[in-house]
């Protein structure tokens, strides 16, 4: 037991340094953890601290093998990168601060279950396996970086112990590489990440219309023709140019990198071969995989393609050989066949496609696309591996592959394509867009990156719904897990990746690991602070969405404004200046709104308790043009559907700037618009390339004035009295911002109080995007 007074021992010194392992009287409060996931049992001794310093011995008991060795190999390097603590291992029947236990027949629950003692013999970690060790190790890894720690200062951890082991075996991560590529250093970036939060799945989404990127030596044309793609719109900022394509695959050298490198770090690589839908790129390559007998181009489009393969037993040969390269390359249990977004459009219109389901005696297309997906389930099965596949045949009511796992992401109406798996027979993990979608935007703020709607929060990725209503206690214990999607259409570059998944991951991390019994949205968010640190000190670009500042501003009776500052989760602590110096951790706390003077301009940033910054600054000014102008990011769109965050070309004098537009739709509304007096009207606006494929039959193409390409405003509703139209003229798509002003027929009246304003013309020929539109006297 932990004694009640301070007291200090000394571990070994030796030549490499000397070590210092103190008990010492903790504080009259049991000491709290920041741990992120939860684990599953905590149990602070209330007294009494393991602290140590630099030198400080690791030691390993119970095994010798190289796995376990690894695992302590990779938590000293983690410990002397971050935490700034050069550890060493320990010599034989040295006194230790940290010690690995790992036996066979250790008292813990599972494969990846560990236990960890904090007391009087240091820091133990318990283990079965090494598996289990690398889990606790990483526990042990946030133990010393709780808030408040120095880089190089002595770790001082308290008493207590931890009992824990994952709520599901799949705790994973969708990487499409695919739509937008990322190098073999920042894939093995991300798994390093990842594994820290526990997640131990990496479903790699390598191929799909808009590029084949696996390697398969009998059809190199899938390597030289599909894997590459015209460079449209962003592309070519990535490509070298727009006359340069957009061509990367990677080497079998590079995948049997990542897989050893993941597989250190507990993490599997499931590789995706989408079948039979999402396979332009391959068709492009070889125009017989298709049933048109034409080969397309390799898609520069997002959405869902037509283009499938043709069903057929020469197709299916093809198939066979691409698996058994990808079971070659990848040793993994599971392996993704897709299955999803099959629109049938060509097998519909296809003689042979329909002689060939009526001989099957088939009922529907839908059956012929179940049919073809057990042909390659039951080869994967023949050879030892477990078929995974999307959820799509069991919403149309087919029945997949029995022995085939389901990604379930259709999560609307309780989750009931999850429950129809479930009672299908299928294991099941869930992975809803709605929550779990993390290409999509996580904020309304104006400076929030680009992709698509609707906004998947930090809350609401972190009250996933894992178990769909109506599900039995049996068809429960068949979800085996849950996965985020990093769908990359929109994310251009890693940094955008890192943005999109930090720190939502750690949402998805406490959903797939720790009890359900411990979810507990503000215990989370009092814990995530402590884990953002980790990422800064990791070199994570972490989005702050969750935490930046906002700005609620209007104009009082007496000429000055008032400020409202909230951000979206309501924590943190959110301090301001007025007097254009930075805020710090110690600047004046925001309590209540602010009144100040015209001419002022706030500026705030989120704070942790313990000083950590958990929002970078954002400014307002406050003048006439602060009420008068609005970011197109403010507007609404003219059918209340949410707006996509789409980026604009890069620019010279900054980042590249995100619009906010419904895809197909150029129609924005200002509600509450008080411009009386206003005579003048300045847009900035972008054509942007249009890339939405399957979004061009409802796109709204409108030649209202008589005038092609400008801009309309008008007052109230978009069939009211026009204020102003401002031509833009024939600007070329993805070339950046134009500006247009225009002076107004009349003085806008008292009876505006609301603005319509849309762009003519066809969107399918360049998407309108407003970047700002501001009034003037």
């Amino acid at each position: 037991m932990p004694s009640s007074r301070n007291r200090r021992f000394a571990i070994a010194c030796a030549t490499m340094g000397m070590a210092l392992l103190t008990a010492g009287a903790s504080a009259a409060s049991a000491p709290v953890w920041s741990l992120l996931p939860m684990p599953a049992v905590v149990k602070p001794a209330g007294s009494g601290t393991v602290d140590i310093r630099d030198g400080a011995g690791v030691a390993v008991r119970g095994t010798s093998d190289a796995a376990t060795a690894a695992v302590v190999d990779n938590f000293l390097q983690r410990v002397a990168s971050v935490r700034g603590l050069r550890l060493r291992k320990a010599a034989n029947g040295e006194p230790a601060a940290v010690t690995f236990d790992v036996r066979p027949d250790a008292a813990v629950v599972g494969e990846e279950g560990y236990a960890i003692a904090v007391g009087e013999r240091g820091i133990v970690i318990t283990a079965r396996t090494a598996r289990g060790a690398f889990y606790g190790s990483v526990t042990v890894w946030q133990l010393l970086t709780q808030p408040g720690w120095t880089r190089g200062a002595e770790a001082h951890v308290p008493y207590g112990d931890i009992e824990d082991h994952p709520l599901f075996a799949w705790r994973g991560l969708l990487l499409d590489s695919s739509r937008h590529y990322q190098s073999a250093d920042e894939i093995k970036r991300l798994i390093d990440w990842m594994s820290l939060d526990k997640l131990n799945v990496l479903v790699w989404h390598i191929t799909d219309d808009q590029g084949w990127r696996l390697p398969v030596p009998d059809y190199p044309e899938l390597s030289t023709k599909g894997a590459c793609r015209d460079a449209v719109g962003n592309d070519s900022e990535v490509s070298g140019g727009r006359t340069k394509p957009y061509c990367k695959v990677y080497t079998a050298a590079e995948i049997g990198d990542i897989v050893r490198y993941a597989a250190e770090r507990y993490v599997e690589i499931v590789p995706e071969i989408d079948l039979p839908g999402h396979s332009q790129a391959a068709i492009a390559a070889y125009p017989w995989l298709g049933v048109t007998g034409r080969r397309p181009p390799v898609w520069t489009d997002w959405g869902v393609s037509p283009w499938l393969l043709n069903p057929n037993a020469k197709t299916l040969r093809f198939v066979d050989d691409v698996m058994a390269e990808t079971m070659r390359l990848f040793p993994s249990r599971h392996i993704s066949i897709g299955g999803d977004e099959a629109d049938k459009q060509q097998w519909n219109a296809s003689p042979e496609v329909n002689a060939q389901m009526k001989a099957l005696k088939l009922a529907s297309m839908d059956e012929l696309q179940g049919w073809f997906m057990h042909q390659v389930a039951t080869y994967l099965v023949e050879h030892g591996r477990t078929p995974v596949g999307w959820d799509d045949e069991v919403a149309a009511g087919v029945a997949l592959p029995k022995s085939q796992v389901v990604m379930s992401w259709h999560g609307d109406h309780d989750e009931r394509v999850a429950l129809a798996a479930l009672r299908q027979g299928h294991d099941v993990v869930m992975t809803p867009q709605e929550s779990l979608y993390f290409d999509h935007l996580q904020s309304g703020n104006p400076d929030e990156w680009a992709g698509p709607p609707p906004e998947v929060t930090l809350h609401q990725a972190y009250d996933t719904q894992v178990v769909p209503p109506g599900a039995s206690a049996d068809e429960a214990k068949h979800i085996v897990g849950v996965q985020a999607g990093l769908w990359s259409e929109q994310m251009l570059t890693f940094a955008h990746t890192q943005h999109a998944a930090f720190p939502r991951i750690a949402a998805l991390a406490e959903r797939g690991w720790s009890p359900t019994g411990s979810h507990d949205w503000n215990g989370f968010l009092a814990r995530l602070p402590a884990e953002i640190g980790r990422y800064r000190a990791l070199g994570i670009a972490f989005a702050d969405s969750a935490f930046a500042p906002t700005f609620e501003v209007s104009r009082e009776a007496d000429g000055a404004f008032r400020v409202a500052l909230a951000n979206q989760v309501r924590a943190g602590d959110i301090r301001y200046t007025t007097d254009a110096t930075e805020p710090v951790a110690t600047s004046e706390a925001y309590t209540q709104p602010l009144t100040l003077p015209a001419g002022s301009i706030v500026r705030a940033a989120t704070f942790a308790p313990d000083g950590g910054a958990l929002a970078a600054v954002r400014s307002m000014s406050l003048d006439e043009s602060t009420l008068w102008s609005r970011a197109g990011s403010a507007l609404e769109t003219c059918s209340g559907e949410p707006p996509s965050r789409l980026q604009g070309a890069a620019s010279a004098q900054g980042p590249s700037p995100v619009y906010a537009v419904e895809i197909g739709n150029a129609c924005w509304m200002w509600p509450a618009a008080n411009l009386q007096g206003a005579r003048r009207v300045v847009v900035t606006a972008e054509k942007l390339p249009w890339r939405y494929g399957d979004e061009a039959r409802d796109a709204a193409v409108r030649t209202a004035g008589g005038a092609d390409g400008a801009i309309e405003i008008h007052a109230n509703r978009c069939d009211g009295p026009r204020l102003a139209t401002l031509p833009l003229g024939h600007a070329l798509s993805a070339a950046g911002p134009v500006r247009r002003e225009a002076r107004l027929g009349a003085p806008v009246a008292a009876a505006v109080r609301a603005l319509c304003v849309f762009a003519t013309g066809d969107p399918r020929q360049g998407q309108w995007a407003i970047g700002k539109l501001s009034f003037q006297k």
